[in-house]
């Protein structure tokens, strides 16, 4: 017979578990990020059990000033997992024993580890995702910043990979920002979501002894308990849900980076990389590579990818808990330090870019993108606009075919074309006023990026307030 007291599942065991099953069931190293938000939930689930009657005042004392004591030692590295602890749950449980004897075990009653798992990763993921929100604000005021020098930098604007029309280069940049102003409401939009505490759930029915869970959601930053408790420990909705919203940053990202990949080339020649932020070849002296920009744009697969595992995992999952669960903390955390390496290195890259300016503008008329300036000045004459478009696509052929640009043909030119081509016309076939003409809401007009500037830096403002007035437990 073998003792299997040190487990916390195998009092009913006649043999030791299979060398092969643990393996096979302990978490793996990095599982125990989970160490100091378990600890947070003890706290929490000690006071329970004094409300229950479990533990008396002096006892909830001694319990608390072990389990912060435990916080401490487990941050500094006083105190780490051994192999025997085959999680989180496990390892804290032994530490608490083997400092305060028998009052240890009692912390046990009235929770699973199935309301202690959930419970463990919904702080985690409200901590961090605060995290990541904090270092996305500061690649969003490298991109602001960038944009506020460049609000009157004519540039290109693109469209199928074609030059388009000209457009300001900082709206290009805070187009990009939008983009990631919408991955932080996300998170704010899931976190109100997510913070409901499962504790009092148990294995799966409730507590019979925790059973006032709204109070351990006050003690931990919640908004309030979960309503069913068969939901509360069976669903990953939540991990879910945030893996979509890393992955969806994920995607912004690397559409910024491949734009950079291009601005930095020699095609291009937009912008240059600070040597801070670029690599170089082992065999070619002259290469400056984007590693941050494609390094990032590889790891936005990963994030795709642990979307794509969590949701494979809950397909057909029966109620209630099912050990498969056990994956969401292998897919949320990477995804949680990926994106934590990745913004901060994204944020130096774009915030010491040198854009060409002069180049920029040379390249802002090339491919013709005068041309709808043309088609709207016959609309605004009374010219319908499917004649104007017809119109100014037969100029663009004379151009082809005299090889030059439309600001280059003569007045008798220009009447060739069509009788209604004044000279009057090379009003609008400059940059400025093309620019300058799409000043509606939203436009690139100058003076519209500017008021989007001051819009987005008030949104920032709001969203760095709500990362850093989180009033729950941090990892």
């Amino acid at each position: 017979m073998s003792d299997n007291t040190e487990l916390l599942w195998g009092a009913r065991f006649k043999a030791a578990p299979a060398e092969t099953l643990t393996e096979l069931s302990r978490s793996p190293d990095y599982y125990f990020a989970l160490a100091p938000y378990d600890l947070a939930g003890c706290k929490a689930h000690a006071k329970e059990l004094t409300r229950a009657g479990l533990l008396t005042d002096i006892e909830l004392q001694a319990m608390l000033a072990a389990i912060d004591q435990l916080d401490d030692d487990y941050r500094a590295g006083k105190v780490a997992p051994i192999p025997a602890d085959e999680d989180v749950h496990t390892f804290v449980e032994r530490v608490l024993t083997e400092r305060l004897g028998a009052l240890g075990g009692k912390l046990r009653a009235g929770r699973s580890r199935n309301d202690q798992t959930v419970n463990d990763l919904r702080l985690y993921l409200r901590d961090n995702g605060r995290r990541v929100v904090s270092a996305l604000l500061q690649l969003q005021q490298a991109l602001v910043t960038q944009a506020e020098q460049h609000v009157n930098s004519v540039a290109p604007g693109f469209t199928h990979l074609q030059q388009a029309q000209p457009i300001v280069l900082g709206h290009q940049l805070l187009a990009h920002a939008q983009s990631f102003a919408r991955d932080i409401e996300r998170m704010q939009d899931w976190d109100r979501r997510s913070a409901l505490c499962p504790l009092g759930a148990a294995a799966l029915a409730g507590s019979a002894i925790a059973r006032q869970p709204q109070q351990a959601a006050d003690d931990l930053g919640y908004r309030g308990a979960c309503e069913n408790s068969i939901d509360a420990v069976a669903s990953r909705d939540y991990a879910a849900e945030f893996l979509f919203v890393t992955a969806m940053l994920g995607v912004n990202l690397s559409r910024l980076c491949e734009e950079v990949c291009m601005w930095v080339s020699r095609q291009f020649r937009w912008a240059e990389l600070h040597d801070s932020y670029a690599t170089g070849s082992s065999i070619m002296p002259q290469k400056k590579n984007p590693d941050i920009a494609e390094l990032t744009r590889g790891r936005s697969g990963r994030l795709v990818g642990n979307l794509t595992a969590m949701l494979t995992t809950m397909k057909a999952m029966p109620l209630s808990y099912n050990r498969d669960l056990s994956e969401d903390k292998r897919n949320v955390i990477d995804a949680v330090e990926t994106l934590l390496v990745v913004l901060p290195a994204m944020s130096g890259m774009i915030a010491s870019l040198q854009f060409n300016i002069a180049v920029l503008r040379e390249q802002a008329p090339d491919g013709f993108t005068l041309a709808t300036e043309v088609a709207d000045w016959l609309a605004m004459r009374g010219v319908p606009f499917k004649q104007a478009h017809e119109i100014t696509g037969r100029l663009v052929q004379l151009c082809e075919q005299e090889n030059c640009g439309l600001s280059d043909l003569s007045d008798a030119q220009l009447l060739s074309v069509d009788r209604r081509l004044t000279a009057d016309v090379r009003n609008a076939l400059t940059l400025e006023a093309a620019l300058a003409a799409r000043s509606g809401y939203g436009g690139t007009a100058p003076e519209r990026v500017t008021e989007q500037l001051k819009r987005l830096q008030g949104l920032m403002q709001q969203q760095s307030q709500w990362a850093n007035e989180y009033n729950g437990p941090r990892g």
